[in-house]
């Protein structure tokens, strides 16, 4: 099916006797002939009872080989709201670009056909959006006030993967793959373009420009239940995940993002004189940084430890907090921003990698030259006091040496 989408210039989402709708809400699915119909109609139930505008409902099937799109049919012709939009070709980015492209809604969403995210945060989702507050908006299982029931495994993945987000790429928002988001239909407009993945790191990508580019978005904390028959292949996933981080790296040093151009069009001007902190301001923000990076780099040693060993478990944790760190306290602690200076930044954050590296290996050799099969506990304990003692030392190193502006260099 082919929806058309009509030119118009950002401004009131609202409009009296308006004939299209104000919100759209998609539902990409793959081989789902169990859960749509129940999804479907749960969800039209709810919007017809509590959303106060016009709204679609938008099937977006891509490539099942089930009865799926047969039932997305089936729907169309019952329920006046539904339509059904069907690609040849597998991957949820994809189902929502082409989807979000093709409609003429004011406000665009996604959720996922399992209904994983209680319905009740739909409304505080898109009331920002529909007001004009905010240009995106995120469901976050991750916030303070959300309510979650998932298994450990995916829980650990999640917040590393988001704690990878933060320091690789100075991420702010709190969870990047929650299936439950909301956008204004303008920005959209000049966002899916730049996007390039087409699966799961679609969101993640299409935020961290939308954040680069300096527009707002809104996060709404939210009630989740695991689909414990969700067919997610977590590693794979991960490991694409992973490789869109280095994509999106690549493409911001190499400028080839018009982040300038966008926020002149779209975002919002900064607050504040120049951005810098003062000292305390980067102490603290260090510090915070530092617990993270230390909860982070322990979680994937112990995750490691027991497949590879302790010293090659050590070195790969530390090496992946120790980029993830240098790049947070470049944006949020230092505030340093643009591509300028970033390959050096991270090539002198090595030096402090090494010095780490080397007090943590040695605290290790050290501990098994003593003890030849010492407890976890006290492996554990014995790399927490040297990450303390390298963490002081790369404090200064980032102050006076990585992040030194280059005029007191000279």
């Amino acid at each position: 099916m082919t929806l058309t989408t009509p030119q118009r210039e950002p401004g009131s989402l609202v409009e009296p006797g308006q004939s299209s709708p104000i919100l759209d809400v998609v539902v990409p699915v793959y081989n789902e002939e169990i859960d749509l119909e129940p999804c479907v109609r749960r969800l039209r139930d709810y919007l017809t009872e509590r959303f106060p505008y016009p709204f679609r409902i938008t099937i977006a099937d891509n490539a099942s080989t089930d009865s799926t799109l047969e039932i997305a049919a089936q729907l169309q012709r019952e329920l006046p709201e539904v339509v059904v939009l069907h690609l040849d070709q597998k991957g949820r980015g994809r189902a929502l670009h082409a989807a979000w492209s093709a409609s003429d809604a004011r406000i665009l969403s996604y959720v996922d056909v399992d209904l994983s995210t209680d319905l009740a945060a739909l409304l505080p989702l898109v009331a920002p959006l529909i007001s004009g507050h905010s240009d995106l908006a995120i469901g976050s299982r991750l916030s303070r006030g959300s309510r979650v029931v998932r298994g450990a495994k995916r829980e650990i993945i999640s917040r590393c993967y988001n704690f990878l987000l933060h320091g690789a790429l100075a991420a702010r928002f709190s969870d990047a793959q929650c299936g439950f988001k909301a956008i204004r239909k303008d920005i959209a407009d000049r966002l899916l373009p730049l996007v390039e993945d087409n699966e799961w790191f679609f969101d993640t990508e299409l935020l961290v420009i939308a954040e680069r580019a300096g527009l707002r978005i809104h996060e709404v904390p939210v009630d989740w239940v695991d689909d414990p028959d969700s067919r997610v292949d977590i590693v794979a996933t991960a490991l694409a995940d992973l490789r869109g981080v280095m994509r999106l790296l690549r493409s911001f040093a190499r400028g080839r993002i018009p982040l300038t151009a966008l926020r002149g069009q779209l975002g919002r001007a900064p607050l504040g004189a120049d951005g810098k902190p003062g000292i305390i301001a980067q102490l603290v923000r260090f510090g915070c940084i530092g617990v993270v990076s230390t909860v982070a780099y322990l979680v994937l040693y112990v995750l490691l430890r027991g497949s590879i060993g302790a010293q090659p478990a050590n070195f790969l944790a530390l090496l992946l907090t120790a980029i993830g760190n240098t790049a947070a306290n470049r944006r949020l602690t230092f505030g340093v921003t643009g591509r300028d200076g970033a390959g050096r930044h991270q090539l002198q954050g090595l030096v402090a990698f090494g010095i780490g590296l080397g007090l943590t290996s040695g605290s290790l050799a050290a501990l098994h030259a003593t003890d030849h099969s010492p407890s976890r506990v006290m492996e554990l304990t014995m790399l927490v006091l040297a990450n303390l003692v390298a963490t002081a030392l790369r404090f200064a190193l980032l102050r006076w040496w990585v992040f030194r502006p280059r005029t007191a260099q000279a």
